[in-house]
């Protein structure tokens, strides 16, 4: 029986404390923290507090760009609490990516770390905003950012200009409860508490805004598609930036008490210690982060007996992974979750006891409360199952759209409350479904429509192959010819001939690659996207194929 949880984020958060006050919340392996769900709920509100004596009010929007740092986690439940909006900004943005998002939220504080990878953080922030050099904490004027007034450095040492977060939590000594109650009891859990910027694989990012309702609801569907409990440990190696680390991973285990255990950037080898360490029951990942797993060369040494669970989306899953992490991996009850930002974000799951054919073959079938339906995408008029179309969803996961895009929410929300995912999918007549491709990766070969995951999925098969993506390139005489870029196992070697040669036979002609490419890795999103629009351009400039798209 379906049932939905009415609580504010903040609201989930005290009542999950009063009755799992002891239950371990968050645990930093490398960092030898560990917070009860006591402890968790007292250092959120008190950063709550430290919000509001700056002068955060509800409604205000605050960006953090951060990778999975203890204060992450603690930001997204102490805004809540206060009704201010948490923008999460994707780790591997620059400059001017950075500057978009902060003028398109409005944001009016910038939580931050010293950097990530190859960016450095602080010294970018000063390209955009130099003004924070020479201005007092709090009082920043920049012309380029006119909304943003505070910077919070998340970390260690002190930056000019910035606040430090450990001071959010001095000021918060000087605010009564009853001054965080007043406000708490101003907030509607239909009010938006969270906005996140889609991956921008096409023209600018949009602000996604969702609600309390929206990620609560979803993320405890989630938990219950696995079984979850008080008794659940789940290791979170994906962002916390994207849904995949908020929701999925962070309101999947608050609303059922069950530990998190975040990696902060991911490590294969930080994921298998902090799984054995803590005896975690569910892991979370992208297709890739299990394949890096599964290939180290220590995987062998780890004992992973107490895993159970866990989630594998972002990306297409192949079915040879999904099979050996069921099988090496002991998460025998590993589930298949598809969604997007927009659906706060998961539409579908498979569930734990789903036969192991429907695990591996489809991305399951609607969450508790959600409607699915699949619509012809000439027509829009609804199709019988097992027919092709687009996926569309209603129901309380639907965003309240896009921040200040009122013309593109209108493109992807229609007049009865449906949301237009894009994706081309098929539907059993159980209501499981399979992801076929994007409306816009479909290749169209001299009249053929070619569905990228099909022969995705039959690559796989070759024993020498660890991934493969498939896409269209442009091409004279038919329009678009079909193009593969595969990452071998470690230690072997293919020819393009040879991977054709697998083909002959065992897949219509028309499927098969012209174009065999063979790579190290691919180039994604911080989430774990794989961005095929960039394999395709790099395919155009090294096939020289610019005239041939002009044409096509």
């Amino acid at each position: 029986m379906s049932r939905q949880l009415e609580f504010t984020m903040g609201g989930l958060l005290d009542h999950i404390a009063q009755q799992f006050p002891d239950n371990e919340a968050l645990i930093y392996v490398e960092r030898g923290l560990r917070y009860s769900y006591r402890e968790f709920n007292e250092v959120c509100r008190q950063v709550a507090k430290g919000l509001l004596k700056m002068g955060i009010k509800k409604g205000d929007n605050l960006s953090i760009w951060a990778y999975n740092v203890p204060e992450w986690v603690i930001l997204q439940f102490a805004t809540a609490k206060i009704g201010a909006v948490l923008v999460t900004v994707n780790t591997s943005y620059k400059s001017a990516e950075l500057e978009y998002i902060l003028k398109q939220s409005d944001s009016n504080t910038l939580f931050l770390v010293q950097g990530f990878k190859d960016t450095d953080y602080v010294a970018t922030l000063l390209d955009v905003a130099p003004e924070l050099a020479t201005s007092r904490p709090g009082e920043l004027q920049a012309a380029n950012l006119p909304c943003l007034k505070n910077v919070v450095f998340l970390g260690e040492g002190s930056h000019a200009g910035m606040v430090d977060f450990t001071g959010i939590m001095e000021l918060g000594k000087d605010v009564s409860d009853a001054e965080l109650a007043a406000v708490e009891s101003t907030l509607d859990r239909h009010d938006v508490i969270n906005m996140q910027y889609t991956s921008g694989t096409t023209g600018f990012p949009k602000g996604v805004m969702l609600t309390h309702f929206n990620v609560i609801n979803n993320g405890f569907n989630i938990g219950e598609c696995m079984r979850f409990t008080d008794k659940d440990r789940l290791c979170i190696p994906v962002p916390f930036f994207h849904c995949f680390g908020c929701v999925l991973g962070v309101m999947a285990c608050v609303t059922h008490g069950s530990a998190m255990v975040p990696v902060e950037i991911f490590d294969p080898l930080k994921v298998l210690q902090a799984i054995e360490k803590e005896r975690c029951t569910a892991v979370h990942g992208v297709p890739t982060m299990f394949i890096a797993e599964l290939e180290h060369p220590e995987f062998p040494k780890f004992d992973l007996k107490s895993l159970r669970s866990g989630i594998m989306a972002g990306s297409n899953c192949p079915i040879e992974v999904m099979k050996r992490v069921i099988r090496d991996m002991n998460a025998s009850e590993i589930t298949i979750a598809y969604g997007q930002t927009e659906s706060s974000p998961v539409i579908t799951q498979t569930r734990t006891d789903d036969a192991i054919e429907l695990r591996v073959a489809t991305v399951g079938r609607a969450l508790p409360d959600v409607e699915v339906k699949i619509v012809d995408i000439e027509t829009g008029n609804e199709l019988p199952p097992g027919k092709q179309g687009e996926l569309c969803t209603r129901g309380y996961l639907v965003m309240k759209g896009y921040y200040n895009m009122p013309e593109e929410t209108a493109k992807v929300i229609d007049a009865d409350g449906w949301l237009h995912t894009g994706d081309l999918a098929v539907m059993d007549e159980n209501g499981y479904c399979k992801i076929t491709g994007r409306i816009k990766n479909m290749i169209i070969r001299g009249g053929e429509n070619i569905y990228p995951r099909e022969i995705e999925e039959f690559l796989y098969t070759l024993p020498k192959v660890s991934d493969v993506q498939v896409y269209g390139v442009p091409d004279r005489k038919y329009g678009e010819q079909v193009m593969a870029a595969i990452v071998l196992k470690k230690g072997v070697t293919m020819t393009e001939e040879e991977a054709r040669e697998f083909c002959r036979g065992r897949i219509a002609n028309y499927k098969i690659p012209k174009y065999v490419k063979f790579v190290d890795s691919y180039p994604m999103t911080a989430s774990g996207k794989i961005q095929k629009f960039k394999l395709r351009e790099m395919a155009i400039r090294e096939l020289q194929l610019e005239d041939a798209g002009e044409t096509a």
